[in-house]
């Protein structure tokens, strides 16, 4: 009887070692589990961010070592969603790359020539581009599936924003950096992330810019745009962070305050009142509803797929509404819905209108109703009445659950993963070997 032989330290040291010696050969920056991270991809996205970074920041820079890490961090973190989304069945056609494309020309009144040559121009491939691109879509869907199964507000909560923001109208720029704190984290992981945010705040403190401080400590998706989290209503804000923000005037940063997700420090950048009539976002758009029959979900969302997949390729969306849908109200126009507010059809056809681009077609979305193939059409802003300002809190409620369930997902998706590095400037996990 044959005995198994464990290997060595030293044999693995040495597997490991020659592994990291033909990554390095075969051009590889970093595996993530099973996928790996091209070197030519890293490089394309340095010069990428670098050139987003300094037309951000009247061109200042980080230091090298620091946007390297950032951008390789944003790198990792795709390839973590990507292959989520793709386990999950989540897909992204050529067309819906193409409609995306037409979109960012369309808001930028180019021709796809003009995008072309802008792209060239900053150093990036069409066909690089095109993959960010389905990148950027198949993590918008995934994101958009999460909310769909994990996110619910409740009319309470609504009635309660309501009641609490009746008179403000104003809203805020803000920026943020975010100390992350593990799950279940040890005493001892809870002060070494506050020493790192004191840190932080101290460089504030001295006259250190917001956004390079931002860039150089917070572990948020949007270190590298210099934690600017855009404008915000009261309404979008956590409740626990209003009064801290309440008090700093333009410009000032706050101490660390400790969120659900670790340490946080807020910037005011700037402040301004809200529109005087309340605007709400309609959307025209048309679909195909798949009835799931009995308890067959399986086979609903199997036809849905199917149905889906001969749009992709080219299949007339009004004529497959009107031979295959279930909704005898719509099918007859070919799945015409009109204009409607983002609610009218409930929360998961809103959350994927709002992913969409206009042309772009989703893929199935599960309501009470069934399975729905949805084309976004066009989108409009008109003046709104009580139910309009209902919806309105209801998807402010909504994004602000969505963004802290979503960190803590991302965060879980990342402490999982198996990351090892193959360029020289990052340390690897114990038991790998790290490029010197």
């Amino acid at each position: 009887m044959k005995k198994f032989i464990f290997p060595t330290l030293i044999s693995l040291a040495l597997a490991s070692s020659a592994f990291a010696q033909t990554a390095q050969l075969n051009g590889i920056a970093a595996t993530v589990d099973e996928d790996v991270i091209l070197k030519s991809e890293f490089d394309q996205a340095m010069t990428t961010y670098a050139q987003q970074f300094a037309r951000q920041n009247n061109g200042r820079m980080p230091p090298e070592d620091i946007l390297r890490r950032q951008v390789m961090e944003r790198l990792v973190m795709t390839k973590l969603q990507v292959n989520r989304a793709e386990a999950s069945g989540i897909t992204v056609s050529d067309e819906d790359i193409m409609a995306a494309i037409n979109e960012v020309a369309q808001n930028n009144n180019w021709t796809i020539a003009q995008l072309r040559a802008n792209l060239e121009k900053d150093g990036m491939s069409f066909a690089s581009y095109q993959a960010m691109l389905r990148d950027e879509i198949s993590t918008q869907r995934l994101q958009q599936s999460f909310a769909q199964q994990r996110i619910a507000v409740s009319e309470a909560e609504v009635d309660n924003l309501l009641k609490n923001s009746a008179n403000t109208g104003v809203q805020m720029h803000l920026a943020n950096i975010l100390v992350t704190v593990p799950e279940g984290a040890t005493a001892d992981q809870i002060a070494a992330a506050k020493k790192k945010a004191d840190a932080a705040k101290a460089k504030l403190d001295s006259g250190a810019d917001f956004a390079a401080v931002a860039t150089e400590y917070s572990d948020a998706s949007n270190a590298l745009q210099g934690g600017d989290l855009g404008w915000r209503s009261v309404a979008d804000i956590p409740p626990a962070l209003v009064d801290t923000i309440r008090t700093l005037q333009p410009g000032q940063a706050s101490p660390p305050v400790r969120g659900p997700t670790g340490f946080q420090i807020l910037q005011l950048k700037e402040v301004r009142e809200g529109a005087g009539a309340q605007m709400v976002t309609q959307y025209k758009a048309r679909h195909i509803l798949v009835p799931i029959t009995g308890a067959d979900d399986a086979a609903a969302l199997a036809k849905a797929n199917d149905l889906r997949n001969r749009i992709s390729k080219g299949a007339d969306f009004a004529k497959v509404a009107k031979d295959y849908s279930g909704d005898v109200a719509t099918k007859a126009s070919g799945g015409d819905l009109g204009w409607f507010d983002p609610e009218a059809h409930g929360p998961e056809f809103a959350t994927a209108l709002q992913n969409l681009a206009n042309g772009a077609v989703s893929t199935p979305v599960k309501t009470a109703a069934g399975y729905h193939i949805i084309q976004r059409q066009d989108m409009r802003q008109v003046a709104g009445g009580n139910e309009a300002l209902r919806n309105q809190a209801r998807e402010a409620i909504g994004r602000r659950k969505l963004e802290d369930e979503w960190n803590r997902f991302m965060r879980s998706m990342r402490n999982e993963a198996f990351i090892q590095y193959f360029i020289p400037g990052f340390e690897n996990e114990p038991g790998t070997t790290a490029v010197k």
